[in-house]
């Protein structure tokens, strides 16, 4: 029986996770009312990654949810290894669904004697035997065409837009913090049916920016601000101070990954947001502690919970976008 045969004949649809974001895992089986499947992700006394699936998978069409954040190393490596045992296990297909994509920042050579290390992960993904790959809001488009199998780009937009609608901003604006964000934010003014500005910056160093000016009109407007990562926050507060030199009433800043490194939620505290809403695609753990009563955390695990479904049944993903 060939590959094709075996796929169109799935039956049986599993769901395991490592220890990146079982709390996704979790939420994501919840929707697809089905139990997360049973494994054992562990150290060796000398630190290495133990792992063991407790369950026959021979046939299944089998979903591994890892995202590959901090412990960045440790979070790729149990994922490569969920890959292989799947594979040794007989399983008839295998899915990375990736709510982050770590390494995704070097998607290019922009200098000398630099590593592309987005091609690398995805040269190791492939290798490790993986079928196809899900992935939310990569940092750049074009990371798709590194795999040389499927890809489905899944955007938190329609989670972030909904909380936005229920806001019910009058006089709002989607503002995009960067030149490079512009097509993330047409998407966003697209959806919610308002205007949308550019806050132009340049980079003068791997962790600081300068922001020059602001393209379109602020004044007098509730700013929506969207990125897809807020790193060290550096770029996103000194964005909000500038907008608010222009004009802009309230500022609400939405992101998918929130990795605040360092003083990132403290930067993010004491610039003029009223707001910061970001998704769970990475476990915030404490870190968004300095915000208060400022953050406000999405779940995308029934988004991803949908993908998965109609993956599983041969049905369009990318229709749960138009």
């Amino acid at each position: 029986m060939d590959q094709k045969t075996r796929i169109e004949g799935l039956s049986k649809l599993k769901v395991f996770t490592g220890n990146s974001n079982p709390d996704v895992a979790h939420k994501i089986c919840e929707y697809l009312k089905i139990s997360l499947g049973d494994a054992y992700v562990g150290r060796f006394p000398d630190g290495e990654i133990d792992l063991k699936i407790n369950e026959d998978i021979r046939g299944s069409d089998i979903f591994v949810v890892q995202s590959i954040c901090p412990p960045v190393n440790d979070n790729l490596v149990e994922l490569l290894m969920f890959i292989d045992c799947i594979k040794r296990a007989s399983a008839a297909r295998i899915t990375a669904v990736i709510p982050y994509y770590g390494y995704a920042r070097k998607d290019r050579k922009d200098e000398g004697r630099v590593p592309i290390t987005a091609k690398l992960v995805a040269n190791l993904i492939c290798e490790a035997g993986v079928d196809r790959v899900v992935a939310m809001d990569l940092h750049a488009a074009q990371i798709q065409g590194f795999f040389d199998i499927p890809v489905d780009h899944i955007f938190a937009f329609p989670v972030l837009c909904e909380h936005y609608k229920s806001l019910n901003l009058s006089d709002a604006i989607v503002v995009s913090p960067d030149v490079g964000g512009i097509k993330i934010a047409r998407a966003y003014s697209s959806k919610l049916n308002i205007k949308m500005a550019v806050v132009d910056k340049r980079r003068v160093g791997p962790e600081e920016t300068e922001v020059g000016f602001v393209i379109g009109e602020v004044k007098d407007k509730n700013v929506i601000m969207i990125d897809d990562i807020i790193a060290t926050g550096g770029s996103i507060a000194q964005a909000a101070r500038v907008l608010k030199e222009k004009g802009a009433k309230d500022i609400y800043v939405g992101t998918t990954h929130a990795i605040l490194c360092g003083k990132a939620a403290e930067k993010l505290a004491s610039a003029p947001i009223k707001e910061v809403a970001v998704t769970d695609t990475i476990p915030l753990d404490g870190r968004e502690k300095p915000l208060g009563e400022k953050i406000s955390v999405l779940t995308i695990s029934e988004l991803l919970g949908e993908a998965i479904r109609r993956i599983h049944t041969n049905e369009s993903v990318s229709a749960m976008f138009v």
